[in-house]
């Protein structure tokens, strides 16, 4: 694993202030939005969530009208799926965007076109079968006995994507079971959705910027946390941590990500992408694609990378070349959360809601969630729970495990909960993968 401390090549990028309008349809990138103000950037943002109305209150200005604002903007940037057609509008016009296209909000959110794009790009994918019918999908268990994996596709919302179901029973029993008993309620819900071939192994992501052209390098390679409890047990929360490094192209990007770079040029697609895979002695399976920021992932990142953030937002939306710098070893990001989440429960969410966060030893390492500043004090915001996120580095994964963990102590909130095993995993999967010939 290469992974030391990059430093710039051929003046990479330009740092004059810039102006950025920050556009989401829920809260997720105002921590990216506060670093890149802290850089000394002008900064505007839009959310349409209602709910989400006093969020970043005190840390960022808000708009009403993203669209009033776009003239104003240097750059554009798109935190979520679901712009693309937005963004290539925005592009063709001339201006300077970050996020989606067309092309790869379907690569996300369609896992039957994103596996056909895999397939025609060279990636090796898992043998899976698509379904409307949850009466096709029971049959072709009973004759096609096996581990499976259930994973809704289309255009569904996020939320019903925690309805992903890994199959633990060989003959895939436990599958049918589930199947057969919820037939009538997720019909109503997923229209479309996979049956995929199990496959053990280390889970890992590879991930990397692209600048509408080619990827920048280095690439991040990162293990994500779903599940509310240790041990990956519970419901899924989107994420409740992560951990990793940043290398040198590897053979896991060769092996996935890499061979989507003509069709990412093509779509004209500017941001971050990821794909999360199954890594064994046989080779490397694609599960999922992200295209487009991750949360926590982005802010994990910043604990990592060195460049200033606008500069290399603003690289990317000019389809400028950059050598991204980013520290040594080992970084890690922890979700901090307070009830109802991961549920919605307007009710319970009424007794924490503005309640105060106190930082015994400063906000280091703490990053934004839904919160706002009021009158100098960190309070919780919005409606979801999901409060900050904690990161940590260091030299090893442990290191940075005691970096983070340490911050985490200094912070007083109200039944604030997280996961105590973030990057645990490391040392039986870096075993794994480094016999496998995967870390290089």
């Amino acid at each position: 694993m290469n992974n030391v401390e990059r430093s710039a090549k051929n003046g990479n990028g330009d740092s004059a202030p810039k102006k950025f309008l920050f556009v989401s349809f829920e809260a997720l990138s105002g921590d990216l939005a506060w670093k890149v103000q802290d850089e000394g950037h002008k900064v505007k943002c839009w959310i349409q969530d209602p709910d989400d109305g006093d969020v970043y209150d005190g840390f960022l200005e808000k708009v009403e009208d993203w669209k009033r604002h776009v003239d104003w903007a240097d750059v554009v940037v798109f935190d979520d799926t679901g712009f693309g057609e937005e963004a290539d509008r925005l592009r063709k016009a001339g201006k300077l965007v970050v996020g989606g296209s067309s092309y790869t909000d379907r690569l996300e959110n369609d896992r039957e076109f994103g596996s056909e794009e895999m397939k025609k790009a060279g990636i090796t994918i898992l043998p899976h079968s698509n379904f409307d019918n949850f009466s096709e999908a029971i049959e072709f268990l009973k004759k096609n006995p096996g581990r499976y994996v259930f994973k809704p596709s289309g255009n569904i919302h996020s939320e019903d994507k925690g309805l992903l179901f890994v199959g633990q029973d060989e003959e895939g029993k436990d599958l049918l079971e589930v199947l057969e008993s919820n037939a009538k309620a997720w019909s109503r819900k997923i229209k479309v959705f996979q049956l995929q071939k199990f496959a053990a192994g280390v889970e890992i992501a590879v991930g990397a910027f692209f600048n509408g052209k080619e990827f920048v390098t280095p690439v991040n390679i990162n293990f994500e946390h779903k599940k509310l409890f240790p041990g990956e047990i519970g419901p899924s929360t989107g994420e409740m941590g992560t951990a990793m490094y940043w290398s040198e192209p590897n053979t896991i990007f060769r092996e996935t990500l890499a061979k989507l770079q003509p069709a990412l040029a093509a779509s004209g697609y500017a941001g971050y992408i990821d794909i999360n895979c199954i890594a064994n002695a046989k080779g490397v399976y694609p599960l999922e694609i992200t295209a487009r920021f991750g949360y926590p992932t982005i802010s994990i990142q910043m604990e990592g990378v060195t460049s200033p953030m606008g500069e290399l937002l603003h690289a990317l939306a000019s389809g400028q070349g950059y050598q991204l710098r980013t520290k040594r070893g080992f970084q890690i990001g922890v979700v901090v959360a307070a009830p109802p989440f991961p549920f919605d429960d307007k009710k319970e969410w009424a007794i924490y809601k503005d309640s105060s966060i106190v930082f015994k030893k400063g906000v280091e390492g703490m990053h934004l969630g839904d919160v706002k500043l009021v009158e100098g004090v960190w309070k919780l915001a919005g409606s979801s729970g999901y409060v900050l996120v904690v990161t940590g580095s260091g030299s090893t994964m442990e290191e940075a495990r005691a970096q983070a963990y340490s911050r985490l102590k200094t912070i007083v909130l109200q039944n604030m909960f997280y996961r105590t095993d973030i990057g645990l995993r490391w040392n039986r999967d870096s075993d794994r993968l480094q016999t496998w010939g995967y870390l290089f």
